[in-house]
């Protein structure tokens, strides 16, 4: 498994604390490798990063279906019974996944993924691989 080229999870952990009712945080890459993590043991992200690559792939198709945008997703949600489920496009081939639970206040997540993009997205990004290294 390639591993980043340093922990990133520190970037994370603000919108884990600063929205009551969040589950799991994962940072992933557009191939679903976890590049980061808070809230979530090391198998839940992994299995969350890998659906979550599912998706952004899915809503690819989706968005490809909007001739005048640019055909790239730029947020998910799902509500299931529990909680919600977001993935919202973060920096280069990454993005932002987030697991809460169903008493969250979903404006609130909203605006903060959007802000923690907004202010690190750079950071968030998913260096190109060589021989399946990240660079």
């Amino acid at each position: 498994m390639t591993q980043p080229r340093f922990n990133m999870d520190w970037m994370l952990r603000d919108l884990a604390s600063s929205v009551p009712e969040t589950r799991h945080v994962v940072l992933l890459s557009s191939d679903g490798l976890c590049m980061a993590q808070v809230g979530a043991d090391k198998d839940t992200a992994d299995r969350l990063a890998a659906a979550c690559a599912g998706l952004q792939s899915l809503s690819g198709a989706i968005a490809a279906e909007f001739p005048e945008g640019d055909g790239r997703m730029r947020l998910v949600v799902i509500e299931v019974d529990g909680g919600f489920f977001y993935l919202m496009a973060a920096g280069t081939s990454s993005y932002l996944a987030v697991l809460a639970e169903d008493s969250v206040d979903a404006g609130l997540m909203g605006q903060c993924m959007r802000d923690l993009v907004a202010r690190l997205g750079e950071h968030l990004s998913s260096p190109p691989r060589v021989d399946g290294r990240m660079t």
